[in-house]
């Protein structure tokens, strides 16, 4: 079992034939990811890799039945094209595109609150790697040959931190449920907490990796989460150790503004929680493999 994505959930790729859209769009036909066709307005009624091609999102779900989506679209219009997914029908949307205002996301965040609960779109991202359930979806730009399927869940606001997480995993014979960025941006779609409770509720995952960096207080929510709510092992990292206070380091969310926000204090608060501590990227195969040995 996975979270969020499977080998039958029906893919739309807003963005489809931008050179970026393109070029990941054909790496997911060739991972395996149903992807039933594509938006591009003004471009509707053509056909690229071999899919359909919309104007809208509504013709394209009316025409698909998807429920799925992944944004590849330009920082200036990323926002609208969130929106654009939500009020379409969309369940589940990765937005990829980094650089999107955080104005903009405060809009997008406005906008779902019209949604009642039980409707809202899950939002992903922006500024994220995607969603993998390894062998049998990729919504994402992540290399999909370092992911091999198990039962173990990656959430991260880093990519390439969950690229080495997967691929130390892989060479210790450990595989992976889903893998889920949720971005670096000060404002996203969705929380570690969100994630976690997913996890919490799939019989097939028996342990979780979480990988976070400075700044916001999300890490902390998701520990006090964990304690309060989770039997399934927890792992914790924390990248940022050495970063200066006030100084963006990478993320557009990695700056440290208020007490529980650096690194230091993060990994104390998880612990204080009973999260288990990843100390060093090096570490994260051995720590799970620890973990699981124990289970």
């Amino acid at each position: 079992m996975t979270i969020l994505i499977d080998e039958n959930t029906r893919v739309l790729v807003q963005g489809f034939t931008g050179q970026i859209g393109t070029f990941h769009s054909t790496e997911m036909l060739e991972y395996g990811t149903n992807i039933v066709g594509g938006v591009t307005p003004g471009k509707g009624g053509n056909t690229h890799l071999e899919k359909p091609v919309f104007d809208t999102m509504k013709d394209a779900v009316g025409e698909t039945g998807a429920v799925t989506s992944i944004i590849f679209v330009p920082p200036p219009f990323a926002a609208d094209s969130i929106m654009e997914a939500a009020d379409a029908g969309i369940k589940y949307c990765v937005c990829i595109t980094d650089g999107i205002p955080a104005h903009d996301m405060i809009r997008v965040k406005r906008y779902m609150r019209r949604y009642r609960e039980s409707e809202k779109m899950v939002l992903t991202g922006p500024n994220c790697a995607g969603t993998i359930s390894p062998g049998k979806s990729m919504m994402g730009i992540m290399p999909g040959n370092i992911y091999t399927a198990g039962n173990v869940g990656i959430i991260g606001r880093s990519g390439t931190l969950g690229y080495e997480a997967a691929s130390q995993m892989k060479a210790m014979g450990i595989g992976v449920s889903t893998s889920v960025g949720i971005g670096g941006d000060p404002i996203n779609g969705s929380s570690f907490s969100d994630h976690l409770a997913r996890f919490e509720e799939d019989p097939d995952t028996k342990a979780v990796v979480m990988i976070g960096e400075i700044g916001g207080p999300q890490e902390t929510d998701a520990a006090l989460f964990y304690k309060e709510n989770m039997k399934t092992p927890v792992m914790g990292y924390i990248a940022g150790l050495t970063a200066p206070k006030g100084r963006r380091m990478g993320h557009a969310g990695a700056i440290i503004s208020a007490f529980g926000e650096s690194a230091a204090e993060k990994v104390e608060i998880l612990q204080e929680c009973g999260v288990i501590v990843v100390p060093s990227p090096s570490d994260f195969g051995t720590v799970v493999k620890d973990v699981l040995a124990k289970l």
